[in-house]
């Protein structure tokens, strides 16, 4: 078949590119610090905007860190204080720049008994708050926001991380949830943010990564894949560093924020589903999370497919996450 990426016997075998910066888990020990100490003040509001006879659908707003209140949507069985019994939860990250869509699409989880919560990611298109301020440029995109910051806590991304283990703590707070039985899905950004809520949330127990995001900026960059979703690290360096004087500076203080040096944190089982022809998040950037995992884990393969819809991947998902009941 034709490559755009490293063969599969490689790739199963790639560590990765991006420098990990020397103090990453002290970084992210201060990080998780400050969520502990960030109440959530989670508010459940009735949904106005669909009616359903066996599904009960609600805003749910928390805060996050630094103030900020995020936005998801949160459906469960209705009357699930009818048994005593606890139910399975699902968590689900949209794409970048994207937000959490319509309910109807989603109501064939709490149909089958499972709670479940989709996240806005803050500053993008849902309707979280974005309270953050920081030096320097925010050119397009939350990749480089806080790149030129003395401060590597302002990253735009380390916030996001951590508002998807602020949604998971406060999903398994619910009374009606069972905190021993929670997963999390999502394509593209959505898959970064499941390894990234699994590796910051060690009770999430499996997680579905599809093409995953926000992998190894520096392999992005060394195959010409900055592009697309990834522009404004292009971007960022013809405006910024033209001559490229601070990369290894620029792609260490990436490395706070690449996925692949979170993936050792996760204790989940794991399926990724992975889009060999896939120029946006090449492979090689999604295998070098992959095989930092030591949990359990599979990966699903489609040879022809770049990052588009894969066939069978929601209903495979689906039969993946039945393994929380």
């Amino acid at each position: 078949m034709p490559l755009i990426d490293k063969p599969l016997p490689e790739l199963l075998e790639y560590r990765g590119r991006n420098p990990r910066p020397a103090d990453f888990d002290t970084y992210w020990s201060a990080a998780l610090a400050e969520l502990d100490a960030t109440p959530p003040h989670a508010e459940l509001r009735r949904s106005t905007v669909v009616a359903s006879l066996h599904v009960e659908a609600f805003d749910l707003w928390f805060t996050g860190v630094g103030g900020a209140r995020i936005y998801a949507k949160y459906l469960r069985p209705k009357n699930p204080g009818a048994s005593a019994a606890k139910h399975p939860a699902v968590l689900q990250f949209h794409g970048y720049t994207g937000h959490t869509g319509d309910w109807l699409d989603k109501f064939g989880w709490p149909a089958e008994g499972f709670c479940y919560a989709a996240m806005d990611c803050r500053g993008q298109g849902g309707r979280s708050e974005d309270n953050s301020a920081v030096h320097g440029t925010t050119l397009r995109g939350h990749i480089i926001r806080g790149l030129d910051d003395p401060d590597p806590r302002k990253l735009a991304f380390r916030q996001i991380f951590l508002d998807a283990a602020q949604l998971a703590r406060v999903v398994m707070s619910f009374a009606e949830v069972d905190a021993d039985r929670v997963g999390c899905f999502g394509a593209s950004q959505g898959g970064a943010l499941s390894l990234a809520c699994a590796a910051l949330e060690p009770r999430i127990k499996r997680i579905a990564p599809v093409f995953p995001f926000l992998c190894d900026y520096q392999r992005v960059w060394e195959m010409d894949c900055a592009k697309d979703a990834y522009e404004e690290l292009r971007l960022f360096f013809r405006n910024h560093d033209p001559r490229h004087e601070r990369e290894t500076e620029i792609f260490t203080k990436l490395g706070y924020i690449d996925v692949q040096h979170l993936a050792p944190r996760v204790r989940a089982e794991t399926l990724m589903f992975t889009s060999l022809m896939d120029t946006l998040t090449p492979p090689s950037t999604q295998f070098a999370a992959y095989n930092k995992i030591t949990a359990k884990k599979n990966y699903v393969l489609y040879p022809d497919f770049g990052h588009e819809a894969l066939p069978g991947q929601i209903d495979r998902t689906f039969n993946f996450m039945q393994g929380l009941k």
